[in-house]
C-alpha cells in the first residue's frame, strides 16, 4: 500500500458539523475540609527542563503538519505523566464531579469499525473519506467499542472519546494541565536527541519485537495483531523511555494544550530560542500528539517523537487520550 499520511487515515475525525449535544453538566469542585482533595494519582516523571532542538530531524516530516524547521526550546522544569490517564483514573473523576463528556452529550463517538460492538442501527455514519471510522449511537468512555461493550478488564487502559474539553475539565478538577506540545515532545524524547523513536530510530526490537502498540497487516481490513492488541494496550505495556514515560508513541493521541498551525515552526525558527513556548494564540484545532494502535508506516507514520496533528476541541474517538503536567 502506497503511503499518503494524510491527516483522516489513523487520526481521530472530527465532530460532524451541525451535531447538537445536550446540555453540559457543571463541574462540581471536590472540597474536604476546605482544600481542594488532590484525586490524581498517577506516577509523575519529574523533569528538570533544559533546551532541545524540536521538529523532525529524520527525514519522515508529513506535509502540511509543520514538522519543521528544527528550532530551539528551552523550558522550565515540570512534572508529567509516566502513562496516558487511564480508565480508573477517569472514573475516579467522573464519580467525584458528575462530568458528563461530550461523547455523552452528543450521544455518539468515533469507533474503529473492526472494533464496533453495537447494533448495525446504532452506526450513526462513517466519516468522509474514511469508512474505517463509525459514527456509533451510544459511544463514550464507559462504552469504549459502542453499546455492546463495557470496561470489564480495561482499568489500567487509557481512557478513550475524551475531547480535549474533557481533558480539560479533568485537569481542572485534578490541579493540573495539559502539556503545551514542546512539553510533550521534550518528555518523549526521553534525553535522545534527534531520535524518531523514544527508545531512538530503530522501530522494532533486536529480535524483532514490537516497542510500541501500532497496525500490524493491512489497513484498513485485517490487523494481525502481532503486539497482542487490536486496540489499546494497558498503560505500562512494553518499556518506558529514558524519563520514565510509558508509550508516548502508538496506542493512543494524546491531547496537548497548544491550538495547532502548520507554520508554527517556521515562526519559532526566527527566534534563536524560544522559552516555554505555549502555542499559537487562536486557532480552530488542538494539537494531538503520538499515533495510536491504528499508526503504520504504510499510510500513517505518526507514531514519532515530532510527529503532529490536530483535531477539534470537541471531537473525540476510540483512539484519543490524555496525560496531564504540572510545574516542579
Amino acid at each position: 500500500m502506497s503511503a499518503d499520511h494524510s491527516h483522516e487515515s489513523c487520526c481521530a475525525p472530527a465532530r460532524a458539523v451541525g451535531a447538537e449535544p445536550g446540555p453540559r453538566r457543571p463541574l462540581l469542585p471536590v472540597i474536604q475540609d476546605g482544600a481542594p482533595t488532590v484525586r490524581h494519582r498517577i506516577a509523575q516523571a519529574e523533569l528538570a527542563g533544559g533546551t532541545f532542538r524540536m521538529g523532525d530531524a529524520s527525514g519522515d516530516e508529513n506535509a502540511g503538519d509543520g514538522e519543521t524547521p528544527i528550532h530551539q526550546v528551552c523550558l522550565s522544569a515540570y512534572s508529567i505523566d509516566a502513562t496516558s490517564v487511564t480508565n480508573a483514573d477517569f472514573a475516579a473523576f467522573v464519580d467525584d464531579t458528575g462530568y458528563v463528556t461530550d461523547a455523552e452529550r452528543y450521544g455518539f463517538s468515533a469507533v474503529f469499525h473492526l472494533a464496533a460492538r453495537c447494533d448495525p442501527a446504532d452506526v450513526m455514519s462513517t466519516a468522509n473519506g474514511t469508512p474505517w471510522w463509525l459514527g456509533v449511537r451510544g459511544a463514550d468512555w464507559r462504552r469504549p467499542a459502542g453499546p455492546k461493550s463495557n470496561l470489564d478488564g480495561l482499568a489500567d487502559h487509557p481512557v478513550v472519546h475524551v475531547s480535549w474539553n474533557d481533558a480539560l475539565a479533568y485537569c481542572s478538577w485534578a490541579g493540573r494541565r495539559l502539556p503545551t506540545e514542546a512539553e510533550w515532545e521534550f518528555a518523549s524524547r526521553g534525553g535522545l536527541d534527534g531520535a524518531r523513536y523514544p527508545w531512538g530510530d530503530v522501530l522494532l526490537d533486536e529480535d524483532g519485537g514490537w516497542r510500541c502498540n501500532i497496525w500490524q497487516g493491512e489497513f484498513p481490513t485485517s490487523n494481525t495483531t502481532e503486539d497482542g492488541f487490536l486496540t489499546t494496550a494497558p498503560v505500562r505495556s512494553y518499556q518506558p523511555n529514558g524519563f520514565g514515560l510509558w508509550q508516548t508513541v502508538g496506542n493512543v493521541w494524546e491531547w496537548c494544550s497548544d491550538w495547532f498551525n502548520p507554520r508554527t515552526y517556521e515562526l519559532a525558527a526566527r527566534r534563536d530560542v524560544e522559552t516555554d513556548p505555549a502555542g499559537p494564540r487562536i486557532g480552530l484545532a488542538r494539537v494531538m500528539r503520538g499515533g495510536s494502535y491504528l499508526c503504520h508506516d504504510s499510510y500513517c507514520n505518526r507514531y514519532r517523537n515530532s510527529a503532529r496533528t490536530s483535531n477539534t476541541p470537541e471531537s473525540s474517538s476510540g483512539n484519543l487520550g490524555f496525560r496531564t503536567v504540572a510545574a516542579s
